[in-house]
């Protein structure tokens, strides 16, 4: 920014050095959500982390802001580390250090780590550990490690060389051979007498004395002990063990199945028997709790995650998840639909096929992408690379190297055809070509074509772009509402309020005063 536009140049009492001495400032133009200009905030590096905590750095000051950004806590650091609310990490002359977001000082900046959880912090020296409780606002030594970690479920997991410790438990001392976190909830340990399962207070929830046990998603585990399987479900008090079994139970590629006497007899869910019948052979696994489920008459039924969705029938291969009530099937190779009775409802003639959504469908046929209806009407012949789902009554094409949008006929939308295209929030898309950024509206009409490096949907009829290193702000119809000028744009949701950042200089002014030269900045 050149000498002409500094602030406040006084030409009859001032005298601007010729070198034009100046220093780079920040300043910030504060609108609400009309985009009406409430005030200016000059001299400051601004920085919304959260609804909640706004920081300034200027000065080489970090210090916490209020929602008129008014410093009301100096962190007495050199920077925020990082941000995991509610805690935020700072560094200082000798290490990182801890703060509440509401200014609490926690944790001095002597550490040389420190990890979070929602009401806990380990902190480390050295070798030496110390924890912090929100509950109690206690800081405590928990002793040297060789490592120690902040588990997802609030306990620390704690090793040296006998082996694995919980020093916030009840038995700090007590050594395992294995501790392994797996979800906010439980912990997995391992003792000479088997696994067993630990809650976040790092009590027992489920004896060390099992053979084997996996975590299946949640709180669900599958497990052995002895010649006994089970499906248990973790709980804070007890585990429950809600299925038990003297039969076989396997794992089979993501599959629970349970055989009697050597016969497959049971598909299984996480907490018990989703399908018992006789005379299954295969149960193959086709995604998202789905299977296909061979007869040994041949017969083939689709499973899904309530039970039945088609029952065995003769004449297909292979049957897909539906929607709509209609189920792609292969029958010799191709593909087409059938209903949940398992009768055709349009012929196996397809390559591919993909699931109904409003009505419509994509068939692939010699590598090619068309569209037809539940009656089998092709309403777009296979001209298409690709092709989404409908959504809204429209989906996203490639054809080549180009991406477009088509309605419900077919029709392409957008009069040129770009690299990328995809569906962003509030079913808006955004547009991309040659790292380029645009925006189309729900109804695939056109925002603005790729021009911009960023853009972003932040509120209704506010959309923030960048043009190489400045943003500004358009409306819906492409029009700007803040001009493509500034640093940088933050919508500070807490407030409600927003921020443009601008970045000029500062030069220093002699102001000619009889018998004194006076320097000051302008």
């Amino acid at each position: 920014m050149k000498c002409t536009r500094c602030w406040g140049a006084v030409l009859i009492t001032a005298l601007i050095l010729s070198n034009c001495p100046e220093s780079l400032a920040q300043t910030y133009e504060v609108y609400d959500q009309n985009l009406k200009l409430k005030s200016r905030l000059e001299f400051d590096q601004i920085a919304v982390l959260s609804e909640s905590v706004r920081i300034s750095t200027a000065n080489n000051e970090v210090k916490l802001l209020s929602r008129e950004y008014k410093p009301f806590i100096n962190l007495q650091a050199e920077k925020v580390e990082f941000y995991d609310q509610p805690w935020l990490i700072v560094r200082g002359n000798n290490g990182l250090g801890a703060f509440h977001e509401y200014g609490e000082n926690i944790l001095p900046t002597d550490y040389d780590e420190i990890q979070t959880f929602f009401t806990r912090l380990l902190a480390k020296k050295g070798n030496q550990y110390w924890v912090y409780d929100h509950s109690t606002k206690e800081t405590t030594f928990i002793g040297s490690f060789e490592k120690a970690i902040l588990a997802t479920n609030g306990q620390v997991i704690a090793k040296n060389s006998q082996g694995y410790l919980l020093p916030l438990s009840k038995n700090p001392d007590k050594v395992f051979e294995d501790l392994r976190q797996i979800n906010e909830n439980f912990i997995i340990s391992k003792e000479s007498s088997g696994f067993g399962m630990i809650n976040r207070e790092g009590e027992y929830v489920l004896q060390p004395v099992i053979d084997h046990i996996v975590h299946l998603e949640d709180d669900y585990f599958y497990a052995f002990d002895g010649n006994q399987y089970m499906l248990i479900r973790g709980r804070e008090g007890k585990a429950n063990i809600s299925y038990s079994s003297y039969h076989k139970i396997t794992l089979e590629d993501g599959v629970l199945l349970e055989y009697i006497h050597g016969r497959l007899r049971r598909v299984m869910k996480n907490d018990g028997i989703l399908l018992d019948q006789v005379g299954m052979e295969k149960v193959n696994n086709i995604g998202d709790k789905y299977y296909n489920v061979l007869m040994r008459d041949k017969k083939i039924g689709l499973l899904g995650p309530n039970g039945w969705e088609v029952h065995p029938v003769d004449g297909v291969d292979k049957i897909l998840p539906g929607n709509e009530g209609i189920y792609g099937a292969m029958k010799s190779g191709k593909y087409g639909f059938i209903d949940k009775s398992g009768k055709w409802l349009i012929p196996a003639q397809f390559d591919q096929v993909k699931k109904f959504n409003e009505g419509l469908a994509a068939y692939q046929l010699n590598g090619q992408w068309g569209i037809l209806d539940k009656w089998g009407n092709i309403i777009v012949p296979a001209q298409f690379s690709q092709i989404s789902e409908f959504r809204r009554g429209l989906a996203i094409v490639r054809t080549g190297e180009k991406q477009n949008i088509v309605d419900r006929t077919g029709k392409l939308l957008i009069e040129k055809s770009y690299d990328r295209i995809s569906l962003g929030a509030d079913n808006y898309f955004i547009s991309e070509n040659n790292t380029l950024f645009g925006l189309i509206a729900p109804d695939g009409k056109e925002i603005i074509e790729p021009k911009f490096q960023e853009i972003r949907r932040e509120e209704l009829n506010k959309i923030l772009v960048r043009f190489g290193d400045k943003y500004g702000i358009m409306d819906e119809n492409g029009d700007y509402l803040l001009p493509i000028y500034y640093k940088n744009i933050v919508f500070d949701q807490g407030s409600r309020q927003i921020l443009a950042e601008d970045e000029y200089q500062f030069m220093q002014v002699i102001e000619e005063i009889p018998g004194k030269r006076k320097r000051t900045g302008k």
